[in-house]
Parts: C-alpha cells; sequence; structure tokens
C-alpha cells in the first residue's frame, strides 16, 4: 500500500511542477497578445504580431494548471471551523478529516467516469476546439487523467487519514 501511495505521490508532485510551467506559460502568452496588440494599434495596424488561438491556450492551461495542482494539493489539510470541531477529541478531527477528504476522492470518481464519456463521445464525432481546431477528445481524456489521480490520492489520502484517526488516543 505504501509503494502505490509513494507512486501516486510522485505524479501528484510531477503534475504539480508541471502546473508551475503552465502558468509561466500563460504569464507568457498574455505578455505576447498584450504586446502584439500594442505594436498593432501603434503602427496603426502596419505590424501584425498578433496571433490566432491565445484566448484558447489561455483557458485550456488555466483548467489544467487547476487540474494538475489539486491531486499535490489534496493532502495539504483543509479549512477546519474551531467553532464546530472545538469540542472533539483529536481522533474524531482526523477521521472527519479522513471522510471529508473521502468526498474529494468520490467527486474525482465522478468526474472522471464523466469526462471519459465525454472524451468517448467527442473522439467519435470528431470535435475540435474553435480556433486551434485541436481534437477535443485529447483535452477530455487529459482530463479524466488528472481526475483519476486526483481520485486515487484523496482516496488513499483519506484511508491513512482515518487509520490514523482510529489510532489516535
Amino acid at each position: 500500500m505504501k509503494i502505490v501511495g509513494d507512486a501516486v505521490f510522485r505524479v501528484a508532485q510531477t503534475m504539480y511542477h508541471i502546473a508551475g510551467v503552465l502558468l509561466l506559460a500563460m504569464v507568457g502568452v498574455i505578455l505576447a497578445e498584450v504586446v502584439g496588440r500594442s505594436v498593432f494599434a501603434a503602427t496603426g495596424g502596419a505590424i501584425d504580431f498578433t496571433f490566432i488561438g491565445g484566448i484558447e491556450l489561455v483557458s485550456y492551461a488555466l483548467l489544467f494548471m487547476v487540474l494538475f495542482t489539486l491531486p499535490y494539493a489534496v493532502s495539504r489539510g483543509q479549512v477546519i471551523v474551531d467553532l464546530f470541531t472545538g469540542g472533539m477529541s483529536e481522533r474524531m478531527k482526523a477521521v472527519l478529516s479522513g471522510v471529508y477528504t473521502l468526498g474529494f476522492g468520490l467527486l474525482g470518481v465522478g468526474m472522471t467516469l464523466g469526462f471519459v464519456g465525454s472524451a468517448g463521445s467527442v473522439m467519435a464525432s470528431g470535435q475540435v476546439t474553435q480556433d486551434l481546431h485541436i481534437p477535443l477528445g485529447y483535452l477530455y481524456g487529459m482530463t479524466a487523467f488528472t481526475t483519476s489521480v486526483l481520485a486515487l490520492r484523496a482516496i488513499l489520502v483519506a484511508s491513512q487519514q482515518i487509520i490514523e484517526g482510529f489510532k489516535a488516543s
């Protein structure tokens, strides 16, 4: 079990680093868009550095940046309201945290099933994105992968939290 947990953690950590690269790429695309439009406006349209698909690149980079961050961040703790948990024992708090994290796992399972179904549908119909003509099946497939890693990591973290909760005194 520990080997699987460590492997899933490494995958989540790698995805987290990729999310950082995606953030930098988003900044680069936005900067290129602003500079290109400024040059275009300043020269009255004589110099055109603008390009098609910038909005699409940024929107999909944002999507994957968020999805690539979630599996790593699921174990970083949740917001705990002391008003509700102040009187609970440490055991109960740990079990409650595990149940809450398990909810993330179940959400990830549901999302994965939905995206797998959507990926199959758009692959069969050959749908592509509007500007860059990227096959939507690839995007849905990657989204399904990220949500499956979220589901697996959340379930593993939740089980660990619940077990540690029952071991606490």
